[in-house]
């Protein structure tokens, strides 16, 4: 584990993904112990963080297991493998054959064979108010999203026009930007040359321009509940994360 110091904004995030957890696991186990929500977080939060606790927990509680091992098809794909050569993904199907088609109506965990958790299916996971927050935030990214489509051979999937359609909100522009608060959470995108570690986490491109400060704001709920879903669902990946925030953060005051 990693200690957050009090005084860092990341510190109140700790304290919501440690309650999340709590609820979490009392759920789980069938306990009725009532635990207190944190004095330092505003009782909107704590519903929202109550909810997500009842969500992650109804999933755990309905496993779904598939003909799948997950170790295997990892090692069968291509590096840097972008979901857009045809042949490989052919070769994949092949090996690995569509199982039984499934339609989840619940929040759910799938399984691989060999009893690995390999997606959490969260279906209103997120509390409706957040939600419409989440949608006026990326309103306002329309320019963003509308420059992200690209074309060309070195195209990835997530980025693909063909895997768009137009919304049926006209507010809204199709595109994909690493805004995701769960892609910083996995510390991802690192720019510039790697020092001798190989590691060299930056703040987001988008982040640091015009509207960053605005962005970051509109995400902070967002961003609160991912770390605390993430908390629940892998654990190592939370705290490693924490201590890539932390880092990021020095860096960032010693560098300027």
């Amino acid at each position: 584990m990693t200690a957050v110091p009090a005084d860092c904004a990341l510190y109140t995030t700790c304290i919501a993904s440690e309650f999340v957890k709590q609820l979490f696991d009392c759920n789980v186990a069938g306990n009725a112990q009532s635990i207190s929500p944190p004095l330092t977080i505003d009782v909107p939060t704590i519903l929202a963080c109550q909810h997500l606790a009842r969500v992650l927990a109804d999933a755990y509680s309905n496993p779904i297991q598939l003909d799948l091992d997950m170790i295997r098809y990892n090692e069968a794909l291509h590096k840097r493998s972008t979901g857009m050569v045809a042949t490989h993904e052919d070769s994949l199907l092949e090996k690995f054959p569509n199982g039984q088609e499934r339609l989840l109506e619940k929040p759910s965990v799938i399984l691989d064979s060999a009893g690995r958790i390999i997606l959490w299916y969260l279906p209103d996971a997120i509390s409706p108010w957040i939600q419409a927050k989440m949608e006026d935030a990326t309103i306002g990214m329309g320019s963003l999203l509308m420059k992200s489509m690209t074309s060309g051979l070195d195209t990835q999937w997530r980025t693909f026009p063909g895997n768009f359609h137009a919304s049926d909100r006209r507010q809204l522009t199709p595109g994909c930007i690493n805004l995701a608060p769960c892609w910083f959470m996995q510390g991802r995108e690192p720019h510039g040359l790697p020092p001798a570690d190989g590691f060299t986490p930056e703040v987001s491109a988008a982040l640091k321009g015009k509207g960053g400060p605005k962005i970051i704001i509109s995400m902070q709920c967002a961003a609160l509940l991912a770390s605390a879903a993430l908390r629940v669902m892998h654990p190592k990946l939370y705290w490693a994360s924490v201590a890539t925030h932390i880092k990021l953060a020095v860096t960032t005051l010693l560098t300027n």
